[in-house]
């Protein structure tokens, strides 16, 4: 192994949440990013079933029940290596999924929050994804759309939105954000996890206060 390309994590306990990506990815969030040095660092996955993959400008933190070793014999680095499709394929095996690469974007909890909460929509695509990939997912919307607040990596909050497709254009996706930023506690890290290709969602992320942290790929494991 070469110990210069990664290394695991020596913190257990991780932050108040109980999770060392959470302690992270909340001093990213505060501008306090992980070094550029290449490394890898490992930690424990903070979900059954589910691993990730979040790449910083020279850094990396993987939680996995593989070890820093099985990472980087298959090409792993604080770089571009850590999402290449061999350490991809290792992390799910033959009989798991890896999910599509997305850009992570951070922003503050607001607070006194009024959007209603809809009970309704249980059945929605974009809620039945949150509800696979993370924990704790409160639904609101109006007519406009819909957006999810969940625990997801490193049982940060996290936020999804979409809306309803006559009505895209308007600038709705951004008044939804700032919506559900509201819903969070006032100074809250709120992580937005959002295709690269999907411009219109990206920019209305970065037009609600959104910034860019670095990068994020999930895993569901089926290693023998």
């Amino acid at each position: 192994m070469d110990h210069r390309a990664g290394r695991p994590l020596s913190d257990p306990s991780g932050d108040a949440l109980g999770h060392p990506l959470g302690t992270v990815l909340r001093r990213a969030a505060d501008g306090a990013f992980p070094p550029v040095d290449g490394l890898v660092d490992v930690v424990a996955p903070y979900r059954d079933g589910v691993e990730a993959v979040v790449s910083f400008t020279g850094h990396a933190v993987v939680a996995t029940a593989l070890t820093v070793a099985d990472l980087v014999a298959a090409g792993a680095d604080g770089f571009a290596g850590v999402t290449a499709l061999p350490v991809m394929s290792l992390l799910a095996g033959p009989r798991g999924a890896v999910d599509v690469l997305d850009a992570l974007l951070v922003a503050r909890g607001l607070g006194g929050g009024e959007l209603p909460r809809r009970t309704d929509l249980e059945e929605n695509e974009r809620v039945r994804y949150a509800r696979a990939w993370r924990r704790d997912v409160v639904v609101h919307g109006d007519d406009r759309g819909l957006v999810t607040l969940a625990r997801g990596l490193g049982g940060v909050l996290e936020v999804s939105f979409e809306v309803e497709p006559a009505l895209r254009g308007r600038g709705h996706g951004r008044a939804l954000l700032a919506e559900a930023l509201a819903l969070a506690p006032a100074g809250e890290p709120v992580l937005a996890a959002v295709a690269p290709g999907n411009a219109a969602s990206l920019r209305a992320a970065l037009a609600a206060g959104f910034v860019p942290l670095g990068s994020v790929q999930l895993v569901r494991a089926g290693r023998d």
